[in-house]
């Protein structure tokens, strides 16, 4: 996982390949207030953003999941959640088994459980081996509203 502020992405410019500049440039010059909640193609590679706006919830009500095929860039666009975090392991506790036309396996539990909190302009990258818990509340138990974009990245464009 990486995680950093869409405003600082050039300052650390050579850390990332063609694709995620691509996506750092789509992310950073995009005004989601405008655009309604849906899917969007950033060009013709199989890249595809998803506009969301939701309340965040317990953590405990949120989907623990990880991905195979797909990479994810969760991008707050405005308000802020908990993303919990652990990486892919075999002490993981699989509830549904991966589902190739969602990309999806979903956990009981993350083992061992840490969390970040996605501010406003604030991003984390997730690759396979990364499981994640989106959406919480990130304090007092008070849902918050949130306008996120979450880019699915082809494995194949970023770690080729």
């Amino acid at each position: 996982m990486i995680i950093g502020s869409i405003d600082n992405v050039e300052t650390n410019s050579q850390q990332f390949n063609a694709t995620l500049h691509k996506v750092f440039k789509y992310l950073k010059s995009t005004d989601f207030s405008t655009i309604a909640d849906g899917s969007y193609p950033i060009g013709s590679q199989g890249i595809i953003a998803k506009i969301q706006r939701y309340k965040t919830r317990s953590p405990h009500e949120c989907n623990i999941e990880g991905h195979s095929k797909f990479i994810d860039v969760q991008f707050v666009f405005e308000g802020e959640e908990s993303l919990g975090w652990c990486p892919l392991s075999p002490d993981l506790v699989v509830e549904q088994p991966y589902n190739f036309a969602t990309d999806v396996e979903t956990y009981k539990a993350l083992v061992p459980e840490s969390c970040v909190v996605l501010s406003k302009n604030s991003f984390a990258v997730l690759y396979p081996s990364d499981v994640h818990r989106p959406g919480g509340f990130v304090e007092d138990n008070m849902p918050t509203n949130v306008t996120k974009v979450v880019v699915k990245i082809p494995v194949n464009l970023v770690t080729n």
